[in-house]
């Protein structure tokens, strides 16, 4: 392990035994500056330019309050990760459920056998729309990102299966995912997917906010290949707590070129609504892409 992958480990390790323990106020205050702190060094380069292409304009014209309530909105989710194991399970689906809408039909797919395929951008705070899965329907199966070290990956394995998922690695297994989601969809159950990110390199082509970009053909395949419905879901915060809204099921007939595109189209609604809320810190469209190192943030 390199000196730096043991630092971003003991960090997440004191997140998670340190942050959880402080109180509420406390723990707004020292990410909110943080973030502040942030965004008066001008934010995130990649945020910036990538938040242009959501408003439609040039890096250097994004409002600096979008800028800080990005950064802010970034610390927030992960204030309220490292606080999740303390809190109340039943009590955070009860609160999902009365503010979601479109819940039905996630509910309509279990109840018909089929399973359901819920793709997701990274907006909000996505690992709560997962615990009213497991609160309300039952254990969801997500694929997870590899991260180095692997006592991170570990980490975030052990977290989220404390909230009640099934883990699947994208890679380094023995098997591959894409079997494993087959399967669980067979069985009637719940997928996640990140789904607007292209990790492969061997995405689907799709125009996104009006420029070509790459994204993963797994939900689109998944869907086709099982029946199950896709649901794009959207994920963002509001003042006092968390907005979700689960679309109706896409249109798969046109294939996993057509279906992707059809899910981007879908993510662009959703971040142009909330785009504060985005938390997309890498490069994601081609033009971007090209000499630009693909670095976690």
């Amino acid at each position: 392990m390199t000196s730096t992958g043991r630092a971003w480990d003991l960090g997440y390790a004191a997140g998670w035994q340190l942050i959880r323990l402080l109180p509420e106020r406390p723990a707004v205050r020292l990410f909110d500056a943080a973030a502040d702190r942030a965004s008066r060094r001008g934010g995130h380069r990649q945020l910036r330019l990538n938040l242009s292409r959501v408003l439609g304009t040039t890096p250097d014209r994004v409002p600096a309050g979008l800028v800080r309530a990005s950064l802010r909105s970034y610390a927030r989710y992960w204030r309220e990760a490292f606080r999740l194991p303390r809190m109340d399970p039943a009590r955070l689906a009860d609160t999902i459920e009365d503010s979601a809408t479109g819940l039905e039909h996630i509910r309509d797919a279990i109840d018909r056998g089929t399973g359901a395929v819920l793709a997701l951008p990274h907006s909000g705070n996505w690992d709560l729309a997962g615990i009213w899965v497991v609160e309300r329907i039952g254990q969801p199966t997500v694929v997870a990102e590899r991260l180095a070290p692997e006592s991170l990956f570990r980490r975030f394995v052990r977290f989220r299966e404390g909230l009640g998922f099934e883990i699947i690695p994208r890679t380094g297994d023995a098997t591959p995912p894409f079997p494993t989601l087959i399967d669980r969809l067979h069985r009637g159950r719940v997928v996640g997917l990140l789904g607007e990110r292209d990790l492969s390199g061997t995405g689907v082509p799709v125009t996104f906010f009006g420029e070509p970009a790459r994204m993963p053909s797994g939900p689109a395949r998944l869907a086709i290949d099982t029946g199950a419905p896709l649901l794009p879901v959207r994920c963002w915060f509001t003042p006092t707590g968390w907005g979700f809204h689960i679309d109706a099921p896409l249109d798969t007939g046109g294939g996993i070129g057509r279906t992707t595109q059809y899910l981007a189209d879908r993510f662009a609604a959703g971040i142009a609504a909330h785009p504060a809320d985005w938390h997309m810190f890498q490069p994601l469209w081609t033009a971007d892409l090209h000499g630009t190192p693909n670095s976690a943030v």
